[in-house]
């Protein structure tokens, strides 16, 4: 029996998960209120929070889980990407308990652990697949080979997907987060009611940087004409903006399915909780003969149970650090 610590803190979620022979038994979230007042995460803020959560937060998913922590095998924490500040909590922390206890310290990549979300429940994809990772900070296509083998075939070469939802959202004077805003407009809105640009990137890159200018000035010109074009159109200018999000996200996913020939699709990361994106994605699939893997909501966001996931998978593998490990706030694929 194997029996691992899952730890998240990349951002400003703070998050503990306990996992037993590659079952999740608990994943406890602990979310942080204050960053909606200041329009975006503060580094420094959440950091603090970070320290003020994580013990009570471990404590709740040992209890959970019905174990003590005697009983546990290993400590997995997301060494990076993410914010410094955040990291180091969590690290600081795996350190620590994994000294005291006496037990091995396994280091996990934030975003490898996004795609081994796919292998927390049933139905699980067969390798090799494609991933299309999108969150707030990213936004890649990968090619997963195996548990720990993963060919990085594009990525966005400015904006993340997710950024660009958040950055409209403060150009829209929606509250933050703002993505999950858009996305509940969106489906009461015409998504074809506003002309927005494709950008042509080359390969299978992204970039969101242009839309986002695109939007602005849209928006800005609106206003000219009628002050009150927000209130009288937000549903329809979210549903516009998803819409246009979506179809480039996925117009290189297609792109990606025909070059490799693979047939297994899936996505992973905050930005696969849009219902644009998920059901956009199945009839996609529907189309191509794809078989479709979409994570349940809990899984999408950061979680601890995804980086308990890669951690049990690690440790069958004995692939463990020592205490000189330090976080990283850019970590390559």
């Amino acid at each position: 029996m194997a029996i691992i610590l899952g730890i998240e803190s990349s951002c400003d979620e703070t998050s503990a998960s306990i996992c037993i022979d590659g079952e999740i038994k608990s994943n406890i979230i602990a979310s942080q209120a204050i960053h909606a007042k200041y329009g975006g995460v503060v580094p420094e803020l959440a950091s603090r929070a970070h320290q003020q959560n994580i013990i009570p937060t471990v404590d709740q998913a040992i209890a959970e889980a019905k174990i003590s922590k005697k009983d546990i095998d290993a400590v997995a924490f997301t060494r990076g990407p993410g914010l410094l500040g955040s990291l180091l909590v969590g690290t600081s922390f795996s350190k620590s308990f994994a000294l005291a206890m006496g037990i091995p310290l396994i280091e996990v990549n934030h975003m490898q652990a996004h795609i081994l979300a796919h292998f927390i429940e049933e139905p699980k994809p067969q390798f090799p697949f494609l991933c299309l990772t999108v969150s707030g900070g990213h936004t890649q296509i990968v090619l997963v080979k195996n548990y720990f083998e993963m060919e990085l075939l594009g990525e966005t070469l400015d904006d993340a997907a997710g950024e660009a939802f958040d950055k409209t959202a403060k150009i829209l004077n929606l509250p933050y987060p703002g993505g999950p805003l858009i996305d509940k407009h969106a489906k009461l809105g015409n998504p074809k009611a506003f002309k927005l640009p494709e950008p042509q990137i080359p390969e299978l890159n992204f970039s969101f940087s242009g839309l986002k200018t695109a939007i602005l000035y849209l928006v800005r010109d609106e206003l000219k004409e009628n002050p009150n074009f927000l209130q009288e159109r937000m549903d329809d200018l979210c549903a516009s903006v998803q819409d246009r999000i979506v179809t480039i996200l996925l117009n290189k996913l297609k792109k990606a399915a025909k070059q490799t020939g693979v047939k297994d699709i899936a996505i992973a990361g905050g930005v696969s909780a849009n219902s644009g994106l998920r059901s956009s994605l199945l009839a996609m699939g529907e189309k191509y003969n794809w078989n479709v893997f979409i994570p349940k909501f809990e899984f999408c966001t950061d979680n601890a149970a995804m980086i308990a996931i890669a951690g049990y998978h690690k440790f069958l593998a004995k692939d463990f650090v020592g205490q000189d490990v330090t976080p990283m706030a850019r970590m390559e694929m």
